[in-house]
């Protein structure tokens, strides 16, 4: 690979990001005919075609599209490589975006922010709340926050802690409609079920002697939301598997009531992802580890 395609790599990527020339040149620092060049030298010297031009719109070709993602790899290594060349003698500064679950950030995110930015006034964490599983690359993060049993994957995964799953039900419900004993008389309750779950409507359980179960449970509520879920049980409306550090209060002062403690849901754990690659900017290397050593105890 010559020096040129490179650089035609490095140009390819932020404008297949941000589906303009003009808009990459300016965050390049270039001319948009430079960037219209670099981009055809480029195709050129692959004999491929990688975007399609018009007067209204630039979209990527078939080879660009799958071509875009290890593209965009290539910009960040040498963006890291710069910035960890600069920040040898300087303060880290910078953005760092994150992708948080909504319900993990809202009660476990907001002190370790205030915190980290007294800590590093000249780091600017850009938080991303949502349930739904991002894309770490495609969307532009730098560091993910994953609750799950993770499967293989092109992320780099660290585990920072497990996550305690409780089967509850308020004291309320339990005394209207009686206790299950076993996870086969869930199917005569009403159980409220979070939709993002790799199987939403199968529950498995697992006993210390008497070995695996599944439910497939029937409820009025299903939710991409644990926070709605949690009201809901908490009002008496039915049973939930549910989080440690979503219910762990309410276990504590006796709003909600752990059953089938015998029956353990499959274990998950707090994860922190990162794109592929080793070499990444001090200032996200500084939040990584921040995140590892906060919430490594925290429920």
């Amino acid at each position: 690979m010559s020096i040129s395609d490179a650089q035609g790599w490095i140009v390819f990527a932020k404008v297949a990001e941000l589906g303009s020339f003009s808009e990459a040149a300016t965050e390049l620092g270039i001319g948009k005919a430079t960037v219209s060049k670099t981009i055809g030298r480029l195709e050129t010297n692959l004999g491929l075609m990688l975007i399609h031009r018009t007067s209204r719109a630039v979209s990527l070709t078939t080879s660009g599209v799958d071509l875009a993602t290890d593209a965009k790899q290539l910009a960040d290594f040498a963006e890291a490589l710069d910035d960890r060349a600069r920040e040898g003698s300087a303060t880290p500064s910078g953005i760092v975006r994150m992708a948080v679950p909504m319900s993990f950030g809202l009660r476990c995110l907001g002190e370790f922010a205030a915190h980290f930015a007294a800590d590093y006034p000249e780091i600017e964490l850009d938080i991303h709340l949502s349930d739904s599983k991002a894309d770490l690359i495609a969307d532009g993060f730098d560091v993910g926050l994953r609750i799950a049993d993770l499967p293989d994957s092109s992320m780099i995964a660290r585990k920072i802690r497990d996550v305690a799953l409780h089967i509850v039900a308020s004291p309320e419900y339990l005394q209207e409609h009686g206790e299950p004993e076993h996870p086969s008389d869930l199917y005569r309750h009403a159980c409220l079920r979070y939709s993002l779950l790799p199987r939403p409507t199968a529950w498995r359980f697992k006993h210390v002697t008497l070995g695996e179960y599944f439910v497939e449970p029937r409820g009025p509520i299903l939710a991409n939301n644990s926070d709605v879920l949690r009201e809901s049980v908490r009002s008496g409306v039915g049973i939930a598997i549910m989080p440690d550090f979503i219910v762990g209060d309410d276990l504590k002062d006796g709003t909600v009531t752990p059953i089938l403690t015998n029956w353990k849901p499959p274990d998950v754990a707090l994860h922190l992802i990162t794109p592929p690659g080793r070499l990444r900017p001090l200032r996200v290397q500084i939040v990584i580890d921040r995140l590892r050593n906060d919430l490594s105890t925290r429920q």
